[in-house]
């Protein structure tokens, strides 16, 4: 008996051994996953470009005449004070050397200026002769008809006579201030380039800071030769800044008005800054991959006070992160547990040790997460990356915290 209570106990414990050897034989692996737990949080939704700082209001300063660009009185920094602070000294081109064929011909001009000129004033002298004998016959005339020797006719006609007289006086002094005139022009024709008698320089035109400001820039510190409406340097404000950013007309027509929008990579740290205004108007543009897109400029006010951006100055670099849409208290799903199935969309629920396919409606989402509208609630752990060989019911084992 005791003999056979032992063959049956061994017996078994055989068979609890190859029982379990079986079960672990042929049991499935359980799968490394990652898991996250939701929570509701803000979903913000941004657009996400380069910009560039610039001034508010940019004086672009030009040449007001053509003529020669004195060496710039100021250089890039200086600050200016508005109707004070000369900032350009242009004076007026010197006359060209002559040809000896043009000189030739100048040198005739005046002579016959000059020729036109004794004849004017001949002309003069003879006229003033006729008037002087003009008003000695009315003189007679009019004694002789005070008198009662001559009629009133022969005094009307010396009347006349001294008018006439009075007329080619006139006129010939007008000729004579045409040819002075003309005359004048030729020799002008002549003139050399000459220095100051004094030694000194001479400047026609001052320009004078039309702002306060700094000096952004300077065309060109030395002395040039320039055309009227040529730019000669730029005053700004750099206390007073805007950041234009570049963006697709796609991405412009979905931001709010007054976006707001958070700048950084601009060196310091991040600000605020609000949207002012889109231009009307978008222009082509080819990308780095060759493709034509349709982009336009938005202009940015910076809210952040200004010493807050100490350093910050006129076509700097930035990065905005504008804020396109904004929801509190949305149930947030990383996009990496998301997968497509059929038209929907559909996560793997971890429940325990096991995992379950469940659809879920998704609503606004960025690049990392987006709002749960229905299937799924606070405090569910649903799988990352979830891997092919993943499926419904499937034993799961959490690989890492994610």
């Amino acid at each position: 008996m005791p003999q056979t209570r032992r063959n049956i106990i061994l017996g078994l414990i055989g068979a609890a051994i190859a029982g379990g050897l079986l079960y672990v034989s042929f049991r499935p692996e359980p799968v490394p996953v990652d898991l996250h737990t939701l929570e509701t949080g803000t979903l913000t939704i941004t657009v996400d470009v380069d910009g560039t700082t610039q001034v508010k209001d940019l004086f672009e300063i030009s040449a007001p005449i053509t003529g020669v660009a004195l060496r710039s009185p100021v250089e890039v920094g200086d600050r200016v004070v508005a109707g004070e602070t000369v900032v350009a000294r242009v004076e007026p081109v010197e006359p060209a050397l002559l040809d000896a064929r043009t000189r030739a011909q100048a040198e005739a001009s005046v002579r016959e200026a000059e020729a036109a000129l004794a004849v004017a004033r001949t002309d003069l002298a003879r006229a003033t002769e006729d008037r002087t004998y003009a008003e000695s016959q009315y003189a007679r005339e009019e004694t002789l008809v005070e008198r009662g020797v001559s009629s009133i006719t022969r005094l009307e006609d010396a009347h006349q006579r001294k008018v006439i007289a009075e007329a080619a006086v006139a006129a010939a002094q007008a000729r004579i201030e045409q040819a002075e005139g003309t005359l004048a022009r030729a020799q002008a024709t002549l003139a050399e380039p000459a220095p100051d008698p004094e030694g000194q320089d001479v400047c026609c035109t001052a320009i004078l800071a039309p702002a306060d400001g700094v000096v952004l820039s300077v065309e060109n510190v030395s002395e040039r030769p320039v055309t009227a409406g040529t730019v000669l340097l730029t005053v700004g404000d750099p206390r007073e800044l805007e950041i234009v950013a570049d963006l697709l007309s796609s991405d412009a027509v979905r931001l709010p008005e007054d976006a707001r929008a958070t700048v950084e990579r601009w060196g310091g740290a991040p600000l605020e800054a609000r949207l002012r205004s889109v231009e009307p108007a978008a222009r082509t543009k080819v990308s780095a991959l060759g493709i034509d897109e349709q982009r336009v400029d938005a202009l940015f006010d910076l809210t952040s006070p200004a010493d807050h951006r100490a350093g910050l100055g006129h076509g700097y670099a930035v990065f905005l992160r504008i804020v396109e849409y904004k929801e509190q208290d949305a149930l947030l799903l990383p996009l990496s547990a998301a997968f497509r199935s059929g038209d929907g969309w559909t996560v793997f629920r971890a429940s325990d040790d096991t995992v379950e396919r469940v659809p879920v409606e998704l609503g606004r989402r960025n690049g990392r997460y987006a709002a749960v509208t229905s299937g799924l609630s606070s405090g569910d752990r649903v799988v990352v990356h979830p891997s092919d060989t993943l499926s419904d019911g499937a034993l799961i084992v959490e690989r890492t915290a994610y």
